[in-house]
Formats: structure tokens, sequence, C-alpha cells
């Protein structure tokens, strides 16, 4: 599209890095054996959006859905759509998996994203809205308000709002304003009374305020108007003595997608420093606006943002769905989730050094949010730390929230005289900032802080504890499939193992020396470790099945994990089940590989499992010849089957030994596996349908089955998650 300049000032050139991203190659790419990652993962949010209409759903929890579906689009468009961009940029015309170019890609994206944009319109507009103010909670414009009620919203904009809002015009002496990643403004087209010319003025609607202002607190009922429509009623204040033509809100996304090599960097933290200040000021990859839209202020902006029709999305909606959490948040426990409260192991019910006592007779699975991740996973490292009998803690620590108790109790053992060592991930993506701070607080207390492995990013999940016991030293480790996060261990599903047996923590022992030391070792004994051993550990492991199906032994593999995109796993799945071995992939997010193609992989099936909690465990289960399912190998571990898990990224899988864990496990996969209720079933062309029984649904079912437990503690399970964050 050549669009004509506007009228404005003229723009400093903005200064584009020159290097070019990297393209990981697949050896194989024939489209007919998979589908598109990018498709795929828009499913994904369309599944998550379909939880916001699903009237089986509580009403609140349906709102935090569409709120999810609204921040899961952003990130996409950040991290996918930007790298995308970035590609085509440096005319990098590699192919994905499925045989399309960069521009195909976004091309395809378009057409999705599009009806996606509508069905969250119509879900906020149609369907919950109406709903809302059938239990007393209007969300209103101004002119449904009434007079009272202005009156006392124009008192709380001239006390709390006006003074913080700064509107900034565009003109010869005024260059046009850098405007924040994901900030929501108000495009003003002005004229001033003596000229013809006209002006572009950016107010921003500061996210520091509420977004959604109550206008009666007496009322019975909850009545809200937003922040943004109570600004643009009161816009003439901001521009006295100028005459507004036109008014557009509009939302800019900018590219989160790196570029930067930090294989070279000689400081890491100062390379992942320099990344987010550049990152604040990338280029725009979207801008949203609302319905009607201003021609001159919609072509004015595209000109400064050097944007492309194909890069602008007009909704009817809202621009942003995040800031819906004030109403999920309103006090109406019927309108959401009953509460559920973790159950704790008898191994952890016990206070002190009962908890070493109790993991070396024998190890422990706990299944979170079901069971307690507080009195379990958080208490084995703060009880750690106090023990005098513990000499050395080890941890890796990828995304670990805000106020953690992890990070307290390894400055406590730090500062009691501990050989305290704590890897910090400083490029899981939107944490880094987070982590930063986190790794500068811990070698402030004495801990050995390391950045990670260079040019792998360490998403293991692991933590090693060495303890002086009677019989010499003892080492006792925790191995799981999610963070070490206090806030997301209540809304995520996940599986840990602690354990004190020799050979799973001599393996852990060896594999920290490689976090540190760059140790070379590559024979794990019994741990997968990427990018070691793991993926020909995996591809093994599905030839095997392969060779038992052919001999006429019981072949089967179930895996449940997050993403699918590896393709030799995916090739290995189509010939294992061309030789007869039964696959069920529980699959939250997108999935490269296509079941059910007659000859290529009749016998795969692929299911995603939305609801309250996010699933997010990773569990390998097979088969290996047992007649007896139990008799089989389970594993799990940090890793889904990505390239960039099993090659690019530092990964831990650990096996289950332990028959009665196996039992657990295999309980676990099987519910997932007949799961109906919140269950969708992927097709052969990519698409998904939905169960959609009124039965339990296999959340319930998992908290119904840890209630059978006796011991409880006080942690809130009560909101709903399906975030793609990992």
């Amino acid at each position: 599209m050549n669009t004509p300049k506007a009228a404005s000032p003229k723009r400093t050139s903005k200064k584009k890095s020159t290097r070019k991203p990297k393209v990981v190659e697949h050896p194989l790419s024939s489209e007919s054996l998979f589908s598109s990652r990018e498709i795929g993962w828009l499913n994904f949010n369309r599944r998550v959006l379909a939880e916001a209409e699903d009237a089986r759903n509580p009403l609140l929890e349906r709102v935090k859905f569409l709120s999810i579906s609204g921040s899961n689009l952003d990130e996409f468009f950040m991290k996918r759509v930007g790298g995308l961009k970035r590609h085509m940029a440096y005319g990098v015309s590699a192919k994905s998996s499925d045989g399309k170019t960069p521009m195909h890609q976004l091309q395809e994206i378009r057409q999705f994203v599009i009806p996606m944009i509508q069905d969250q319109a119509h879900a906020y507009n149609k369907v919950l809205k109406p709903a809302l103010e059938k239990e007393g909670i209007h969300l209103l414009s101004w002119k449904d308000l009434s007079d009272k009620e202005k009156e006392s919203v124009k008192k709380y904009y001239n006390r709390n709002v006006f003074p913080v809002l700064t509107p900034l015009s565009v003109d010869p002496g005024h260059p046009f304003p850098f405007i924040s990643n994901l900030s929501i403004s108000l495009g003003v087209t002005l004229k001033h009374p003596g000229s013809e010319e006209k002006l572009f003025a950016r107010v921003k609607i500061p996210k520091v305020l509420p977004q959604w202002i109550r206008t009666d607190a007496e009322s019975k009922d909850y009545r809200f108007i937003s922040l943004l429509d109570v600004i643009k009623e009161n816009l003439a204040d901001l521009f006295p003595a100028m005459q507004v033509l036109g008014v557009m809100p509009f939302r800019l996304t900018r590219n989160a997608d790196s570029d930067q090599d930090q294989e070279d960097a000689e400081d890491l933290l100062e390379a992942i420093e320099e990344e987010l200040r550049q990152r604040r000021f990338a280029e725009v990859v979207r801008l949203e606006h609302g319905p009607h839209p201003d021609p001159w202020m919609l072509k004015f902006l595209m000109e400064e943002l050097e944007l492309i029709e194909e890069d602008i999305y007009e909704t009817s909606s809202l621009l942003d769905f995040t800031d819906l959490g004030v109403i999920s948040d309103v006090n109406l426990p019927k309108l959401k989730f009953d509460p559920y409260t973790p159950v704790v192991a008898p191994a952890f019910a016990e206070d002190g050094h009962g908890m070493f006592n109790a993991i070396k007779m024998a190890d422990q699975l706990v299944h979170h949010p079901y069971e307690s991740f507080a009195a379990s996973v958080e208490k084995f490292i703060r009880v750690a730390s106090e023990d005098p009998k513990v000499l050395a803690i080890k941890m890796t620590l990828y995304r670990t929230g805000d106020n953690s108790p992890f990070i307290r109790s390894l400055i406590r053992a730090a500062e009691q005289g501990k050989q305290v060592v704590c890897l910090v991930e400083l490029k899981a993506r939107f944490d880094e900032e987070r982590n930063i701070y986190w790794a500068t607080e811990l070698e402030n207390a004495g801990v050995h802080v390391v950045y990670g492995v260079v040019g792998l990013k360490t998403h293991a999940k692991t933590a090693l504890v060495v303890r002086q016991e009677q019989e010499g030293l003892r080492c006792y480790c925790h191995i799981g499939t999610g963070n070490y996060n206090v806030a997301t261990s209540r809304f995520y599903t996940d599986l840990g193992l602690l354990t004190a047996r020799e050979e799973i923590t001599n393996d852990v022992v060896e594999f920290f020396h490689y976090l540190t030391g760059r140790s070379l070792k590559s024979n794990y004994q019994n741990l997968l470790i990427a990018p070691v051993n793991m993926f020909s550990r995996f591809k093994s492991m599905i030839e095997r099945e392969a060779e038992h199906a052919k001999a006429g032994r019981p072949a089967q593999i179930i895996a449940k994990f997050n993403n699918f995109e590896e393709n030799d796993i995916a090739v290995a799945l189509y010939a294992a089940s061309q030789k007869g071995v039964d696959i069920e992939m529980i699959v939250r997010g997108f999935c490269c590989l296509r079941p059910g193609v007659p000859g290529m992989s009749e016998r795969i099936r692929v299911t995603s499992i939305i609801g309250r909690f996010l699933e997010h465990s990773r569990i390998f289960y097979f088969r290996n010849g047992e007649k007896d399912p139990v008799d089989g190998e389970f594993y799990l571990g940090s890793a889904d089957w990505m390239y960039r898990n099993l090659h690019a990224r530092v990964e831990a899988i650990v096996p289950i030994l332990d028959r009665s864990l196996k039992e657990k496990c295999w309980e676990i996969l099987s519910l997932c596996v007949k799961e109906q209720r919140q269950s969708w079933e992927m097709k052969s062309d990519g698409t998904y349908v939905r169960q959609n029984s009124q039965d339990v649904g296999l959340h319930q079912t998992l908290m119904q089955i840890a209630k059978a437990r006796v011991t409880f503690v006080d942690e809130n399970t009560s909101s709903s998650t399906s975030s793609n964050s990992e």
C-alpha cells in the first residue's frame, strides 16, 4: 500500500539492527507431514476463547478466560508475528515445516486473527455483558450514567485522573511521541480556530490508574465505566480553545523477538539489559483501533509508525481484554469456581527433618495444584535452608515470580554459611527484568549465581540438597515439570519427584557440574538431559515400541506436554504408528504432527485439555512390551517435544522407578486419555472438535481424588488460567 504522507513533522530515522536472525533448519520439511505451528497456536487460543463462551463455566471465570485469550494474542503478536516480520525484513525466505514462507504465514495468521477478533467482540458484547447485567454487574458508557453518577465520576476524574494525563500534540516544535508497547491511547484530531491545518495529539490512558471505575459504591449492583470512556468524554478539558475534529482509541504492539547474539557477549547480564532497552523501542507489529476510525488520523499513524494495511486491526469491542481483571475479581463467589484447598501428602505433614526421612524411605511424587506446592517443594528448600546438617543447596530458577519464598530460603542458607548455588536464567522471555533483580539480590547475599549455559536457555526444574548424615553425605533432589513459582503453582497442573535414590541424585550432581562448570559428561545413567542425550533417548524409545509392535508384544506410547514441533520425533511416531503402536498424545497447545492420516498416522490420537487449570505437566509413557501397563516406563520433566527443548535448551527429565508412583502416573494419564468434558480432539487437517460431554471434567475428578486425603493447607486455587507462557 502506497499511502500519501500525511502532514506531519519530519520523522527522525530509526536505527535498525544489521544482525540477521538465526533460522533453525529442520532436516525434514514436507508439507504433507506437518501442520502449521502458527495456526496451531491460534487454534489453541480459540479453544481458550471457547471457555469464555461456554455457559457451563461460572460467569466471572468466563470473563477471565476472555481476558486470557486477549493476553495470549498479545504475546503471539509480540513473539511470533514479530519474529516472522523480522525474517521478512532481512529477506529470510526459509520455509516452515509445513512448507510456507514467512510472508505466506503472515497472510494465514491475518486470515485467522480477524475472525478471532470478531469472536472476542461477540463474546464480550453479545454474550458476557448481557449475562453480567442479569447478575447485577453493569459495564456502562457515559450516556448510560445517571446525572448523579456523571457528577460523581466527574469529581473522580478531576481529582484522580486529570492531573496524571499528559496530552502530547505533534507540530514542528513537538515531535511524534514515543508510544509504549500495549499501551492504549486516544488519538485526537485537532484544529486551531484560526487555521485550517489539522493537528494530531495523543493522550495515553495511564495504566497506573484503575481501568474500570465504579460509578456508585453505595449501589447494591456493581456499576462500572471504563477509564478510557471517562477520559474521552472529558477531552475538551485537555485542549481548551481547540476544536476536536475526531477521536480514535488505538493500541500498539511492539516486536519482542530478539535478534541479539548472546554467545558473543562478554557479560550476559549486560547483554540482556541492553536487549530490554532495545525491546522498549522495537518496531511496531500491530495497530489496533476502535470502530469508525478517523481516516486522516489512521493514515497519519501508519506513516509515522511505518505500517501497512496488513498491520491494522479493527475491533468493535475492548482494545485490551486484560483490563477485565477488575471485573472478574468482583466479590461474587457464586459466579466463580468453588474454592479448592490443596491436600498435603502424608510424607510432608510433619515439620522439620521428618521430611528428609520420608524422602529417604521412599520416593515422593506430588501433583500440583491438587497436592500442596507450599507444603512439599517450597517446604523442601525452606527446611534445607534451616537444617544445620545441610551443607549445600543447588537450584535452577526460570520463572520464580515476585516475593519468592525460594529466594528468601536461598539467601537465608547463604547467610548461615551453606554452599548455595543458583542458576538464574536471564533469558526467560518477559521475565528478564525480574530475574536480573533476583540474580543481583542473590549475589549480594553471597549466593554463587550463574546465568546459564552460553547459547542455551536453561529450562530444567531441578534442586539438589547435600546433607551430612550419620552414614555420610546424602543427596536429596527435586525434579519437576513446572517452575519454582508459588503463584503459578496454584493454577498450573505440574508434577514433581522428590528422591534420595543414588542412581538419580548422582546424575543430578553431575548435571549441576555441567551447569556451573561446563562439564562435558554425556553418559547420564538415568536422567534425560537436553541437549546431551534426551533427543536420542526419546527417539530410540519410540523405535523400540515399534519393534515391540512388529514382534506382537504390547506396544503403547502416551505423551502429555504443552506443544509439539520436532520433525524427527514426528517421523519416528509416524513409523511407529504404521507398525502398530497405539499412540495417545495430550498436547495442550499447538501440535505440528498430523494424527489420523490414512497410511501414515492412523493409530495416533491427539487431544487438548482446556479448563480451570492450565495443563502444564510433561509425562511420557512407553509400554516396552510389558503385559501390565504399570510395568512400563514413565518419565517426567521440563521438556516438551519441541526442537528448541530437545536441541537448544538445557532440560532435565527423570524416570519414575517406584511402582506406587508409576500407578499414580498411570491414573493421571488414563484420566487424561478418557477425558470428555474438557477435551478437544485434533483432526488430520489441524482443526479441533470438542468432545462436549456434560460429565464431570478432569480437573474436578482429580480434585475429588485428592480430597480423599485428610490434610489441607490454605492455598487459593479458585481461579482459572490458560495462558501460553512458559
